[in-house]
């Protein structure tokens, strides 16, 4: 069996971490909401080749933070209700405060 191919991110993504050092196995959530947080198309597409849909899927719908605009965006990609990420769930949880 081949070794998978290591993506190549843009730096901005991972900034305060050494990238190169770093288990893209072992720390698989870590990346995948990073990357769906602040990557481009190319970094998403890239991201879902090397971990596969399921996977990509899965960590997406268990994140405990994502942004409001990232979790309409990953909802539109793997095709999958808003109100099902735990990530959305836990905002309607703890409202803000209101703006007075």
């Amino acid at each position: 069996m081949s070794e998978k191919i290591k993506p190549v991110f843009n730096k901005r993504i991972f900034w305060d971490v050494n990238y190169e050092q770093m288990d893209l196995d072992k720390r698989a959530a870590f990346v995948i909401e990073r990357v769906f947080e602040r990557g481009d198309v190319d970094d998403i597409r890239q991201c879902r080749r090397y971990y596969g849909d399921e996977k990509v899927t899965r960590v997406l719908m268990n994140a405990k933070y994502l942004p409001l605009h990232t979790i309409y965006f990953a909802s539109a990609i793997i095709d999958k209700p808003v109100n099902e990420f735990r990530c959305y769930t836990l905002r309607q949880l703890n409202p803000e405060l209101f703006p007075y």
